[in-house]
């Protein structure tokens, strides 16, 4: 053999020998998908609810109706009436008047809108996983996934009998020391 043939021929030896102690690296590949099936679950979903409603209010009374009534009243039976039948007139316009003044006042309501919230519960169908089929090198297998994939899924192949990839310096290892 030629001296530069063998330089070569060790080269690739050694070349061999030291690719062989390095480890193997995954590598990604895309499988195709046959069938992406949503498992749905119905979940409660609660929400609030609002509705405007139409309500009448009324003003606090002050009395005063009664008061006005109850004068009106009883001067008008004091007018009426004559010796003992006067006191009794002037009684009983006193009473009518202040009743009919006080409903007189409280009449007055006020129409308000008035919204009333409360919280209902509906029901969604929400899917929770997705059962996927898809094929790789002529054979179908299943797999169930988070999210829908798409038309292809991602897969990480290593190469058998490869040595573990080494820890980057960025990752920290703990280990547990026993006492």
């Amino acid at each position: 053999m030629s001296h530069a043939l063998l330089r070569t021929f060790a080269g690739s030896a050694f070349a061999a020998a030291g690719l062989a102690a390095l480890p193997a690296s995954a590598m990604d590949v895309l499988a195709r998908v046959i069938s992406s099936t949503p498992v749905v679950q119905q979940v409660a979903v609660p929400r609030q609810v609002c509705n405007n409603q139409t309500v009448v209010t009324q003003a606090p009374r002050s009395g005063a109706g009664a008061l006005l009534g109850a004068v009106a009243g009883g001067a008008a039976g004091n007018a009426i009436g004559n010796g003992a039948g006067r006191a009794a007139a002037t009684v009983i316009g006193l009473v009518g008047g202040a009743m009919v003044g006080d409903r007189i006042e409280g009449s007055n309501g006020q129409l308000q809108n008035v919204q009333q919230c409360g919280t209902q519960t509906f029901y969604e169908n929400r899917p929770t996983h997705f059962n996927v089929v898809y094929e790789y090198q002529s054979s179908q297998y299943n797999a169930q996934m988070a999210y829908d994939p798409g038309p292809y899924v991602r897969l990480q192949m290593t190469p058998a009998g490869a040595l573990p990839a080494q820890p980057s310096s960025d990752q920290v290892y703990q280990s547990e020391q026993q006492p």
